[in-house]
């Protein structure tokens, strides 16, 4: 008998029959929000009407950031390598890793280490650089200055869940407070990016630090796609990562 070979508490199904965490998937289609069904599916309860307004702002936050981040590069260049879309997608994702898509991920650890942590904010930040190095996930934009517009959108939105009871607000306090050391310690604005704004809401709302990572991946595949489709309908082909008359610089190993 290999009938416990998987085990899932998600879906329970047989011919005629399919039930998504206990509810009959007709009684979910058109009654509840591709949001709602994402927090469902993943958490196996459902939000409440605030919870969920302040999910999907974190989501429509991060859908795009245009070809220039090497993910929707790579999956535009895949259809120009004559890829279907699926693939195309798949490329893509496949690069949100640590450097590029994981700083979502290391800002909720971050807020956790500073919430978790018995001394200053600063002393908290010194501990997070001893065990990953200087960079502080979650502040500064390297394009955007001096603000990534998304940020502050976001953050107000966190203010008004607070007010309707979505959340407690203690890990925004946290980035805000991370925020006023880092401008101090720079002597200029270090403002917090898409990365710490969208963290400080999935902490809020109590996703796990590496369902942030994932939460981003659904975010920016609707990006991707889109920038599939559109160079699918461009029609270009074989286009690399420069244009063809430009040449790299050779470094000449006798030399």
């Amino acid at each position: 008998d290999v009938a416990d070979w998987w085990k899932t508490s998600i879906i329970d199904m047989e011919p005629g029959r399919i039930e998504l965490r206990g509810s009959p998937i007709q009684d979910l289609i058109g009654n509840i929000s591709f949001t709602d069904m994402i927090w469902l599916m993943v958490r196996g309860d459902r939000p409440n009407e605030a919870q969920s307004r302040l999910f999907e702002a974190a989501l429509v936050s991060a859908v795009d950031h245009g070809p220039q981040a090497p993910s929707i590069a790579a999956a535009r260049m895949a259809v120009t390598c004559g890829l279907p879309l699926n693939n195309a997608m798949a490329s893509a994702v496949n690069m949100l890793g640590d450097v590029h898509g994981g700083a979502g991920e290391q800002a909720v650890e971050l807020f956790h280490l500073v919430m978790a942590h018995d001394g200053s904010v600063s002393n908290a930040l010194n501990d997070w650089k001893t065990r990953h190095g200087k960079i502080i996930p979650g502040f500064g934009h390297r394009f955007h200055k001096p603000t990534d517009p998304r940020a502050p959108r976001l953050m107000e939105l966190v203010d008004q869940a607070v007010g309707f009871g979505a959340c407690d607000g203690k890990f925004a306090q946290i980035a805000q407070q991370i925020e006023t050391l880092l401008s101090a310690q720079k002597g200029r604005p270090i403002p917090m990016n898409i990365d710490g704004a969208t963290a400080v809401i999935y902490a809020e709302l109590g996703f796990a630090p590496p369902l942030a990572r994932g939460l981003f991946c659904l975010s920016r595949s609707v990006g991707i796609l889109a920038h599939s489709w559109e160079q699918m309908n461009q029609g270009a082909r074989n286009k690399g990562p420069t244009p063809p008359h430009y040449r790299w610089t050779y470094e000449d190993p006798t030399q």
